[in-house]
C-alpha cells in the first residue's frame, strides 16, 4: 500500500472532475467553429468559466484559461512588465519575494537578463512571512518606477500565509498593479479574487483535484496585459490556442468541488497535520516544526507539516521512506545530481544543512488517520537510519 503525502506536489483527481473531462473526450468541436459542433465546445467552456468564476469571486470575463500555473505566473509577469513598460518606460522595477516558487522567480530572472528588470526581493521572517515594513520601504522610496508586484497566496514549501491585503493596500495606494500566485491556497483556505483585492492570480487544476495541463489567470478587466502567445487571439487576446474543452470542464467541476468543501476539509487536515507534526516530535525529539506556528488559516496552510531533521539528509529520508511505501518530498531542488538546500528555508535564515535536511508532508482530500499512522511506525527508525548514515559518511569525508 502507497502512502502518498505530497498532495502539494499534485493531489487525487476528484471522480467529479473526471466524469466532467471524460464526458467531453468524445465530443468533436472546436470552440471557436461557427457551426453546431464548434457552439456545443464554446458552451461548454463559457459554462466552465462561468463555474471558475462563481468559485473564485471573480467575473466570467476576468477568467483566462492556460495550460497551468507556470503558464499564468509567466503571463502575469511579463505581460504586466511589457504592458506597463510600454505606458511608462520609468517603470522597470519589479518586486517580490524571496520565498516564490519557481514558476514566479525563473521568469523575474528572464526579465531581468533580456529586458532591462530591476527585480527586488524583499525579505521574509524566520516564518516565511514576507517583511512589510520592508516591502513598504521598497515601494515607497520610489512607486512611480514600479512594474509591478508579485507575492505569493501562501508558500508551496512551508505553508506560511502571507498578508496579501496588506500588500494589496500598500502598492494600490500608488496605483501599482499585484499579482499573486495562489495555486496553493485555492481549496486548502478561502480565496476570494475580488475580496482581495489583486490584480492578477494564478490557479491550476491539478493541485485541487482537477486534470493536469490546465489552470487559470484571472485578471482585472481593466489590467492592460501584453500577450505571451500569439495566434487565434482566444482568451481576451493575450491567450492564444486552441481551447481544451475537456480539460477545462474537468479543471472547473474540481475547483467548484474544492472551494465548496474546504472549510470542512480544512478542519480535517489541520487535525491529522497537528497529529503528524506532534507525532514525528515525539519519535524524533530533535526535529524541528518550520513556517508558522500558529495553526490557524490565516497563518499557514492545513495539510502542510514541513520539518527539519538535524544530522539527516533529507533526500536519504525521503528514500528511506519511499522504500516503504510513504512518499513525500524534500524542499530542494536537485540540479544535475547535486541536491541544493531549499531557498525557501535559506531565506528563513536556516543554514546549508538545516535547508537539506528537511521534509514536507503534505495532506489533501483522500488523507487519512491511517497514512499518518503509517508516516509515524516507520518515521523513528528511518530517521535514526539516515542520520547512522549522515555520521558514517561525515566520518569518512574527515
Amino acid at each position: 500500500m502507497t502512502v502518498y503525502l505530497d498532495h502539494a506536489a499534485t493531489t487525487p483527481i476528484l471522480p467529479e472532475a473526471a466524469a466532467a473531462m471524460t464526458a467531453q473526450l468524445g465530443s468533436v468541436g472546436n470552440a471557436n467553429s461557427l457551426h453546431a459542433s464548434g457552439r456545443a465546445a464554446r458552451r461548454v467552456v463559457e459554462e466552465s468559466r462561468e463555474t471558475v468564476a462563481r468559485a473564485l469571486g471573480c467575473r466570467p470575463g476576468e477568467v483566462v484559461f492556460t495550460s497551468g500555473g507556470t503558464e499564468a505566473d509567466n503571463l502575469a509577469l511579463k505581460g504586466l512588465y511589457w504592458s506597463r513598460r510600454a505606458a511608462d518606460d520609468r517603470r522597470r522595477r519589479i518586486l517580490s519575494t524571496t520565498i516564490e516558487h519557481h514558476a514566479v522567480l525563473d521568469p523575474l530572472h528572464w526579465l531581468a537578463g533580456e529586458e532591462g528588470a530591476q527585480v527586488e526581493l524583499v525579505g521574509v521572517d524566520h516564518l516565511g512571512r514576507i517583511d512589510l515594513a520592508a516591502f513598504r520601504a521598497a515601494v515607497e522610496a520610489d512607486p512611480g518606477s514600479i512594474a509591478l508586484v508579485s507575492v505569493m497566496w501562501a508558500n508551496n514549501e512551508v505553508g506560511t500565509v502571507q498578508p496579501v491585503t496588506e500588500v494589496v493596500e500598500i502598492a494600490h495606494a500608488h496605483g501599482i498593479p499585484v499579482h499573486t500566485d495562489a495555486v496553493q491556497a485555492v481549496g486548502q483556505v478561502p480565496v476570494d479574487f475580488a475580496a482581495s483585492g489583486v490584480d492578477a492570480m494564478t490557479v491550476t487544476g491539478h493541485k485541487i483535484g482537477g486534470p493536469y495541463g490546465v489552470g487559470a489567470l484571472l485578471v482585472r478587466r481593466e489590467v492592460q496585459l501584453t500577450a505571451l502567445l500569439h495566434g487565434g487571439g482566444q482568451e481576451r487576446d493575450v491567450r492564444s490556442g486552441t481551447i481544451d474543452a475537456p480539460a477545462i470542464a474537468g479543471f472547473a467541476s474540481a475547483c467548484e468541488i474544492a472551494v465548496k468543501h474546504q472549510p470542512e476539509l480544512a478542519v480535517r487536515l489541520s487535525a491529522l497535520r497537528d497529529e503528524l507534526v506532534a507525532g514525528v516530535m515525539a519519535a524524533a525529539p530533535e526535529a524541528s516544526y518550520n513556517g508558522d506556528q500558529v495553526s490557524d488559516l490565516g497563518h499557514r496552510l492545513p495539510g502542510n507539516a514541513h520539518l527539519t531533521f538535524p544530522g539527516c539528509e533529507g533526500d536519504s529520508l525521503l528514500m528511506l521512506l519511499d522504500a516503504r511505501g510513504i512518499e513525500c518530498s524534500t524542499g530542494s531542488a536537485c540540479n544535475a545530481g547535486v541536491p541544493q538546500p531549499s531557498h525557501v528555508l535559506l531565506a528563513m535564515g536556516c543554514d546549508d544543512e538545516q535547508a537539506r535536511g528537511s521534509l514536507r508532508f503534505s495532506l489533501g482530500h483522500t488523507s487519512t488517520a491511517a497514512d499518518v499512522e503509517a508516516l509515524l511506525a516507520a518515521i523513528g527508525p528511518v530517521v535514526e537510519r539516515a542520520r547512522a548514515a549522515g555520521n558514517g559518511a561525515r566520518g569518512s569525508a574527515g
